[in-house]
């Protein structure tokens, strides 16, 4: 599978929080090949399984995006909406969006208006409708829109509302593919629900028991001039090895295993520390009797904005890493 090839299938899938079942038999249908089991649990986890005669190990990948969810229909047919997941109403003004029936429009809000504190409460979604009843025809109070802008190439990155998290996605598929013998019991779970509260991962930590735990996900970037340092990854800087964020301090001994094997294979690597947000890892690693649980991170700019950046490279080295670690023999 060649990574940008299989991010633009991923881009034309509809997952957002809650209703991920586009973006779930998609990921099924490519994983199938390579799978020894596969598995659809009560909060829509996809669970993949690639036998190892080692320890259990749980690799993670969010496949949720975020979202607007309709609250209330204007008698003018505007769409006014909730943020599913951390939209924010200031990075999404006036770009396209789309449901899952195929109704199209745009996220705007009202003209003339320059206050910079904008609220979700004064944005609405204009799909063209003129009446309360023609919109209604179209659209139901509790549809959900995602961003409806295209994945691009720019050189050697690429740009796409939703690399966050499909990327990792087809990084977790891309190292399925080309792991010959898994020394370790390998899970690979596509988690649901991620963007609204890391619930689809508890679960499925729950149910797996795993020993070990990494979380694929994409990392603020902290490489934009004059920008605030939000996080300690460069693109270009190779796959970032999870220390902490607000949701994990990573365990020591993860840390060390992925930098060791960066080392040995010839793969680029960073170290990853971003002061805010959090990814699965932090339900992972406390879940049972406690979980040794790390993070493999591909830096990205514009998180949770409507133009996601990434290396590809990056990802690349993403795919090698995750594929060595599957190859490794973990102690028991």
């Amino acid at each position: 599978m060649e990574l940008f090839e299989l991010l633009e299938k991923l881009h034309g899938a509809f997952g957002p929080s809650g209703d991920e079942a586009g973006v779930r038999e998609l990921i099924k249908s490519i994983a199938a090949p390579y799978a020894d089991e596969m598995d659809v649990d009560v909060m829509g986890n996809l669970i993949v399984r690639k036998r190892g005669e080692g320890p259990k190990l749980m690799l993670c990948a969010h496949m949720d995006s975020i979202g607007f969810v309709v609250t209330h229909i204007d008698e003018d047919g505007l769409l006014r909406c909730g943020r599913l997941g951390g939209v924010d109403p200031k990075a999404a003004i006036f770009t396209p969006v789309r449901f899952k029936n195929g109704t199209r429009g745009v996220f705007a809000r009202k003209e003339g208006d320059k206050d910079e504190k904008w609220k979700i409460d004064d944005c609405f979604i204009d799909i063209g409708a003129r009446s309360r009843e023609e919109a209604e025809r179209l659209v139901q109070i509790g549809d959900i829109a995602v961003y409806d802008t295209p994945i691009n190439r720019c050189g050697g990155r690429a740009i796409s509302p939703y690399m966050d998290n499909r990327v990792s996605c087809a990084i977790l598929l891309c190292a399925l593919e080309s792991v010959e013998k898994a020394q370790n019991d390998a899970y690979f779970v596509f988690s649901a629900q991620e963007e609204v509260g890391l619930r689809g991962a508890k679960t499925a930590a729950y149910a797996i028991a795993p020993r070990y735990g990494v979380v694929v996900d994409v990392t603020d970037s902290g490489d934009l001039p004059d920008g605030e340092r939000m996080g300690s990854a460069k693109l270009g800087g190779g796959a970032a090895i999870k220390i902490m964020d607000r949701s994990v301090i990573a365990h020591p001994e993860m840390v060390k295993t992925l930098e060791q094997l960066a080392k040995q294979h010839g793969i680029p690597a960073q170290r990853d520390i971003i002061d805010a947000g959090g990814t699965d890892a932090g339900v992972i690693q406390a879940g049972g009797t406690g979980v040794v649980t790390g993070g493999i991170s591909v830096p990205c700019r514009y998180i949770h904005t409507p133009s996601e950046l990434v290396d590809m490279a990056d990802a690349e080295a993403c795919v090698r890493l995750t594929a060595a670690l599957v190859e490794t023999c973990l102690p028991l």
